[in-house]
């Protein structure tokens, strides 16, 4: 039995004992769980809070300690867990998609992804989203400009980055007459120009909705046609459905069904609820792929991939995705929730658009609707006053301006209500003393200021909940990083 310690000496000894690049949420004032049930999570003195952040979890405890008991060993063994669960897998996807390889994290399947891709033509070059994130590996970290653009790290010169297909606040918007075509023809000279210098095309990687990029679902037909210039110059589409599957959107259990039956890709990834927070990830891609690679005679093989634990846990977490409806679940609350969002976008011109599908929803915060400027500051000092309120919400994007919901699937549209009410108090408060400066919302002798428009209209909606982070630098976008406590001295709700 571990000791217990009061939340500040577990504080300080995490600072000691682990790495200071492994940052907590709610950084100034961070929670320590202690247990969790369902979409709450228990604080060490009991107070609960309402998850909107936790994308990994369904209910499984039983079935894992039920095969913990008589076996875990590795998969040179057979088993028919294994089997099992691939079949029930595979069964969920579309029919080229028919060959697993079972690994423990979604940074795992990312990885194996590209080495699949790489051996499939022999090609090494990758396409990827700006803003995106594909995980931790240092082959992860080179196609994840969400990261790399933030180091030291300079763009390898195998990697292209094209544009978001966000059409809020991205190059092509929403009055563009086909969006989906200008964001796909990005790629398509991205592929022209390597050409031209000699390079070639492995494979255009892309989540089916970004998450850390702003949560951006890319506009109809966009992945049709992206998917095409790919395969002309004999490369292949990974769909990373590491946060975004698993019936999350709802009316289908992968993200990427929701564009249509025509756009299949040909390596889709997954991981985060797949194990409800037990390590169980996957890579799912076509026979001719999977022979490829083995024909090149390296074996893969992973300690704990596919282990008869993580199987019975797989098998459950479908289990339960089934029985208690949870897909069901995900459009009855999302459509609710998207409503209650949709009466707060009329009433608060902090809301500058409301985007997503099921239980995965963004609220772009802005200052100017006209320009679309980025609350950053402002959406920092929301999820402080959401976590007091004992709602979890987190932010992401580019501008870290994007509140990011992504709850377990078990959300019901009695939190929703729950979580909206508390949200519509705190843009409420925000507000009235926003609107009493009209020359800033920060300190007087703050160094970078924040101008507040002088007028503010209503024109769009936005719904989301995602990870807060502490910034990496004083001054980012304009923005000072101490705002948030600036934006709390002036506000007191």
């Amino acid at each position: 039995m571990c000791e217990l310690y009061c939340k500040q000496d577990t504080l300080a000894l995490r600072g000691k004992h682990i790495g200071p690049s492994c940052k907590v949420f709610f950084a100034a004032d961070p929670i320590k769980i202690m247990r969790a049930q369902g979409q709450y999570m228990f604080d060490e003195k009991g107070e609960r809070y309402l998850d909107c952040i936790n994308n990994v979890a369904h209910e499984v405890v039983k079935a894992a300690t039920k095969q913990m008991e008589l076996l875990n060993t590795n998969s040179r063994f057979l088993h028919d867990n294994i089997v099992e669960y691939a079949k029930r897998l595979t069964a969920t996807l579309p029919q080229p998609l028919s060959v697993c390889y079972f690994t423990n994290s979604g940074s795992e399947a990312n990885d194996l992804a590209l080495r699949l891709a790489r051996q499939f033509r022999g090609h090494q070059d990758v396409i990827t989203l700006d803003h995106a994130y594909h995980g931790h590996l240092s082959s992860l970290i080179e196609i994840s400009p969400y990261k790399f653009r933030k180091g030291k790290d300079v763009k390898k010169e195998f990697v292209h980055v094209a544009p978001s297909p966000d059409t809020y606040r991205g190059k092509y918007r929403e009055d563009h007459e086909d969006a989906a075509t200008a964001y796909a023809d990005e790629v398509k000279k991205i592929i022209e120009d390597a050409h031209r210098s000699g390079r070639k095309i492995a494979a255009f990687i892309a989540e089916s909705m970004q998450s850390c990029g702003g949560q951006i679902i890319p506009p109809a037909g966009y992945f049709q046609k992206v998917a095409e210039h790919v395969h002309n110059a004999g490369g292949v589409f990974i769909a990373d459905e590491v946060q975004v599957g698993f019936g999350r959107v709802g009316k289908h259990f992968w993200s990427f069904q929701m564009y249509g039956e025509d756009f299949i890709p040909d390596i889709v990834t997954m991981g985060k609820p797949m194990g409800n927070g037990h390590p169980l990830s996957c890579v799912v891609t076509t026979k001719e792929i999977a022979e490829a690679f083995s024909s090149s005679g390296m074996e893969y093989f992973n300690t704990y991939g596919g282990n008869p634990v993580s199987c019975a846990v797989g098998l459950a977490v479908l289990d339960v995705i089934e029985n208690e409806n949870l897909q069901g679940n995900a459009v009855r609350v999302g459509n609710y929730l998207t409503e209650l969002l949709d009466e707060q976008k009329a009433k608060h011109p902090l809301i500058g658009d409301i985007r997503g599908v099921g239980l995965f929803i963004g609220i772009d915060l802005v200052k100017d609707h006209e320009k679309r400027t980025p609350a950053t500051a402002e959406a920092q000092h929301i999820i402080y006053k959401m976590k007091e309120k004992g709602v979890l919400l987190s932010a992401d994007g580019p501008h870290r301006n994007v509140l990011k919901i992504k709850p377990p699937m078990c959300f019901t549209e009695e939190d929703a209500k729950f979580m909206v009410d508390h949200l519509d108090g705190i843009l409420t408060a925000l507000e009235e003393v926003m609107g009493t400066k009209n020359d800033s919302v920060i300190s007087e002798n703050t160094v970078c200021r924040t101008k507040v428009p002088k007028e503010v209209h209503v024109e769009l909606p936005n719904h989301s909940a995602t990870e807060s982070r502490e910034n990496d630098s004083r001054k980012r976008n304009g923005v000072c990083s101490d705002q948030h406590a600036l934006l709390s001295k002036r506000l007191k709700t």
